[in-house]
């Protein structure tokens, strides 16, 4: 790796920087007591460099710049004192790994699950994480993704205020025990994913400014600021940095693939787009080893970068039109950006057909939401399993100004048809954790910063519902947990203890048997899979068809309505689930129950 601190085989350590703004670069050691500054020469295009013999794994350094700021490497490995402390010299090859013999697993088969190191357990940390392992198992997902560990300022945060991405967040342990939670998971089949942020930098803790100005760019505005510099002079390095990122958690941490935020943010008018980039050097450094699976979160829907036609596309992006459709239906909610898939603007249900069957509800077509900019591209060619489904996640919980999950919006009918909805596509599903018990706790906005900052923060948040009729009184804004509370952040951390009482247990017991009928009857089939069509009935019966790899047909039949309609078709071969055990398959003329979902499997000779 170009960037940071690297032991070489002569016993030496090469430290290294790029600070092309900066007059002054010295290497501050600390080691024994005592403190040491050492020149770091300019090697050229702004470079920095100086190998010290004698540094040992485990010594704590930073640079001073301009003989006034102590800075930490931007590229360190552990920084076990916060993002503003020294960073610390780490052995990649020390820690004894015991997944020789993985492989990973096809994209078809993931099941993710998304979860929140912190408040995944009351200890917040890798091991405890480790812990609850055999539950995903027996669960029946076979993807975990870790929301983002890049360490960031304070005590707690969502990750998306990362400053150091190449740290493990030190409050969740070592780097050590990160990857033996990654080992301990392979070893239970369940592969490993993790959440990166290349589109932006957290408020605190970020010095690059000071040394490195050619590392952002004033051409492109983001909601963070001037942009990541992708495409202005300097760029080849910014690039290369991220480029490295990607490898290092891939060949570091053995970890099984990556979910790049919001890369709509990503500006870079340049080509190859960066995207295309680390998609082609990821590629190009597993090819013939293991599946490495790359996924996008992009509010643009932009179809172009997925695919498996060249190797610098990427396996999926999450689909917001599906759980935007699902959420409407299931609660009745229209605020903010749940118009553009509510009535009058659209039907939800017309909407989420052609999402589940094509890819994206929006594909070029116009938003009102967006003030009537186009969004979106055809996705219609794409299989199946280029779309990551959800009822929940970190953002349509936490974004919610109290945080509320889905069963606390929803009546429980309808819940269990969106899970059914969910969980038997052809889609991939995720869940968010503790969705699959239906937890009562709230996820909520939370992050750590210095006084004058959280108060910003504390704000900036309650301002932004005040355009929402619950909200527009400034009293109810003051009700809106306070994102810098230590409280907020206690009251997002899961209660195994409901695991075990009702109606949770009841939860559990439904989410398992659903993903056991999708191992059963849906991943055999999935790869290749295609969409084939879908419509909705006078009486807004939604009924859609997929052709499997196998030749087979899957087929829905859903009544997402609290009230019974009448079927106007029947749709053939097996049963394979329905949320009306009474119901059994759909036939003519039957009545369709309020909130039922049934999905059905046609074979040749059926």
């Amino acid at each position: 790796m170009p960037f940071g601190a690297q032991l070489r085989a002569d016993g030496s350590t090469r430290f290294r920087l790029w600070a092309p703004t900066a007059q002054r670069v010295e290497l501050w050691l600390e080691r024994r007591g005592e403190r040491a500054l050492i020149e770091t020469p300019e090697i050229g295009a702004g470079w920095r460099e100086v190998d010290v013999t004698g540094a040992q794994v485990g010594e704590l350094y930073r640079y001073r710049i301009d003989g006034e700021l102590f800075v930490p490497d931007p590229a360190s490995r552990f920084n076990p004192q916060d993002v503003g402390g020294p960073s610390m010299v780490v052995d990649p090859k020390a820690f004894e790994w015991t997944d020789d013999d993985w492989r990973g697993r096809p994209w078809h088969e993931a099941i993710l699950y998304e979860l929140h190191v912190g408040t995944f357990t009351p200890e917040g940390t890798y091991e405890a994480a480790q812990a609850k392992l055999d539950h995903l198992v027996e669960l029946g997902v076979s993807a975990i993704e870790l929301m983002p560990i890049a360490d960031f300022p304070g005590q707690h945060n969502w990750g998306y205020d990362g400053v150091l991405p190449f740290a493990p967040e030190a409050r969740y342990g070592t780097p050590e025990a990160l990857k033996s939670f990654i080992c301990a998971a392979h070893a239970r089949n369940l592969m490993v994913l993790l959440d990166v942020v290349y589109n932006h930098f957290g408020p605190q803790g970020n010095y690059l400014h000071r040394y490195a100005g050619q590392f952002f760019t004033e051409r492109h505005k983001t909601p963070w600021g001037a942009a990541i510099n992708f495409d202005s002079p300097g760029s080849e390095v910014v690039r290369e940095f991220y480029v490295h990122n990607a490898l290092y958690w891939i060949d570091e941490y053995h970890l099984d693939g990556l979910r790049f935020d919001a890369v709509h943010a990503i500006k870079d008018d340049s080509t190859p787009h960066v995207l295309n980039v680390i998609a082609q050097a990821v590629r190009s450094r597993t090819a013939g080893s293991r599946p490495v699976h790359l996924i996008l979160e992009n509010d643009d829907n932009e179809a172009r970068y997925l695919g498996v036609a060249r190797d610098d596309l990427y396996d999926a992006q999450w689909n917001d039109d599906v759980h935007h459709c699902l959420h409407v239906l299931l609660t009745g909610e229209r605020d903010g950006y749940y118009s553009d898939y509510a009535p009058p603007q659209a039907d939800p249900r017309r909407l989420l057909g052609r999402a589940l069957v094509e890819g994206y509800a929006y594909q070029g077509d116009p938003s009102a939401y967006r003030h009537g900019a186009r969004r979106g591209e055809r996705s219609d060619a794409l299989p199946t399993t280029c779309f990551v489904d959800f009822l929940q996640n970190h953002d349509q919980i936490g974004n919610r100004a109290m945080g509320e999950r889905i069963g606390k919006l929803a009546p429980a009918p309808a819940l269990r048809a969106g899970v059914a909805m969910l969980l038997l596509s052809p889609h991939i599903p995720m869940l968010f954790m503790g969705e699959e018990w239906n937890a009562d706790q709230p996820f909520l906005f939370f992050c750590d910063f210095d006084i004058e900052l959280a108060a910003l923060v504390r704000e900036g948040r309650r301002g932004e519902f005040a355009r929402f009729e619950r909200f527009r009184d400034e009293t109810a804004r003051l009700l809106i947990p306070d994102p810098c509370a230590v409280e907020t952040f206690e009251r997002s951390r899961l209660d195994w203890g409901e695991l075990t009482r009702e109606p949770h247990a009841s939860w559990f017991a439904l989410y398992r048997q659903l993903l056991a009928v999708r191992h059963r009857e849906i991943l055999p089939r999935l790869a290749g899979t295609r969409g084939e069509t879908y419509s909705v009935g006078n009486q807004g019966e939604l009924c859609a068809s997929w052709r499997m790899g196998d030749g087979s047909r899957l087929q829905l039949c859903a009544n997402l309505q609290d009230v019974a309609i009448k079927s106007a078709r029947r749709v053939p071969g097996r049963l394979l689930f329905t949320t009306h055990a009474e119901f059994g398959a759909v036939l003519t003329g039957s009545d369709i129950p309020a909130w039922n979902v049934t999905w059905s499997l046609e074979q040749t000779g059926d």
